[in-house]
């Protein structure tokens, strides 16, 4: 019999735990194909979605996939995530939780496929048209050091704070 993760334990033991302490429970996802989420929320292939009861509905966190509907801009959508692509389970207001690795399969003919279409960028240098000079300025009087900027004394307090109740 094949062992099962350990991953989705956890999972859920951190989720619990966030709620239990009124924390927003938060999971970081590695999107692909096997994911479903809004696609315009994506950003270099993760998405971070809050899990928390308020944010959430029909949430069922098994072994193998975590789904439920959330609303995205008014809009509710289904959410499926795979448990294998969850990349952290934290809490929004302090962080703490539990990032876990996430392997990011390409099957080896593509990677190498891939690596012999698209070789490494190479630096090369560039010839000026014309040089580019800047004006300092008549004013220069020779001293490193900048003159600070004028004063004014119109309208000027000293900083406060405010206290507001």
């Amino acid at each position: 019999m094949p062992e099962t993760s350990t991953k989705p334990y956890l999972i859920r033991a951190i989720y619990e735990w966030c709620t239990d302490n009124g924390f927003t429970p938060y999971i970081a996802v590695f999107v692909d194909a096997n994911t479903s989420v809004p696609r315009e929320f994506v950003k270099n292939n993760e998405i971070v979605l809050n899990v928390s009861f308020d944010a959430t509905s029909g949430l069922d966190m098994g072994n193998e996939w975590i789904g439920f509907s959330a609303r995205f801009g008014g809009i509710s959508r289904k959410i499926d995530v795979p448990v294998e692509n969850v990349l952290a389970i934290y809490a929004r207001e302090n962080g703490q939780g539990m990032a876990f690795p996430v392997e990011r399969s390409v099957p080896e003919t593509q990677a190498g496929t891939e690596r012999e279409n698209n070789p490494p960028p190479k630096l090369s240098s560039v010839e000026s048209e014309a040089p580019v000079t800047v004006d300092a300025g008549d004013d220069h009087d020779g001293d490193d050091e900048p003159t600070p900027p004028p004063v004014s004394r119109i309208g000027a307090k000293k900083p406060s704070l405010k206290v507001v109740k």
